[in-house]
């Protein structure tokens, strides 16, 4: 594991001890780990949203193609 040197002022390092305390962190490390995994998946997802909205839609989205959904469900849960 690589290991990477951050400044931080004064009211960002109380406010990262606060979290780590609070939160159950064992150090300032795991945190940070944690908020750059969630901008990682914030950042999959809007990409994720942006494809979708660039596409054209595969069928239209009313009751027949919801019923569709439920019915592969519920089949898969067979």
């Amino acid at each position: 594991m690589s290991t990477m040197n951050i400044s931080l002022p004064d009211a960002l390092k109380s406010f990262v001890d606060d979290q780590v305390s609070q939160r159950g962190y064992g150090t300032s490390s795991e945190y940070v780990r944690e908020l750059i995994r969630k901008d990682q998946d914030r950042q999959r997802l809007r990409n994720l949203l942006l494809d979708g909205a660039a596409s054209s839609p595969a069928a239209p989205a009313d009751d027949n193609y919801f019923e569709a959904l439920r019915n592969r469900v519920r089949n898969a849960k067979a």
